[in-house]
C-alpha cells in the first residue's frame, strides 16, 4: 500500500494514508499510518497522526453501522487536530475539521438512527500539497 509513494516528496506512510482513505479503505488507512505514529507518538506530530488514525477509525465504525462509536472517534480526532495550525504537514487541517463537523452533525440530526456513509456519500480529503 505504500510502495508507490516512495520518492513522491513525502513519507510513504503519510501519503499512503490519504490514498487508502480516499478509496474508502479506512481500516487500511489506519493501518498504514500507524507505523508513522508509533515512531512519533510522543513527538511533535504524535497527536496529529493519532487524529488521522482516529478519523479513519471513525469511518470504520460507520462501515459497521456503529454510529455512536464513530461520533466518539470523530470528537477525539477533532480534539487532537485543534492542537495544530489550520495548515499542518501540507494538509488543509481546517477542511478536515470541517469534514468532521459535517459528519457529526448529520449523525446527530438523525438522532443516530441514519448512517450518513453510503456508496454515494464517501468522504474525501485533499492530499497534502
Amino acid at each position: 500500500m505504500i510502495a508507490q509513494w516512495h520518492g513522491q516528496g513525502g513519507d510513504p506512510h503519510y501519503l499512503g494514508y490519504f490514498d487508502c482513505f480516499n478509496r474508502g479503505l479506512f481500516y487500511e488507512a489506519h493501518d498504514v499510518l500507524e507505523q508513522l505514529w508509533l515512531q512519533d507518538r510522543h513527538g511533535p506530530n504524535g497527536a496529529f497522526y493519532k487524529g488521522l488514525i482516529q478519523l479513519a477509525g471513525a469511518f470504520v465504525h460507520l462501515q459497521k453501522n456503529r454510529l455512536r462509536p464513530a461520533a466518539a472517534l470523530f470528537k477525539l480526532a477533532d480534539a487532537n487536530f485543534q492542537k495544530y495550525p489550520p495548515q499542518h504537514e501540507r494538509l488543509d487541517l481546517r477542511a478536515v475539521i470541517d469534514l468532521i463537523a459535517r459528519w457529526i452533525y448529520d449523525m446527530e440530526m438523525s438522532g443516530f438512527k441514519t448512517n450518513p456513509l453510503t456508496p454515494t456519500n464517501q468522504p474525501q480529503i485533499s492530499p497534502p500539497t
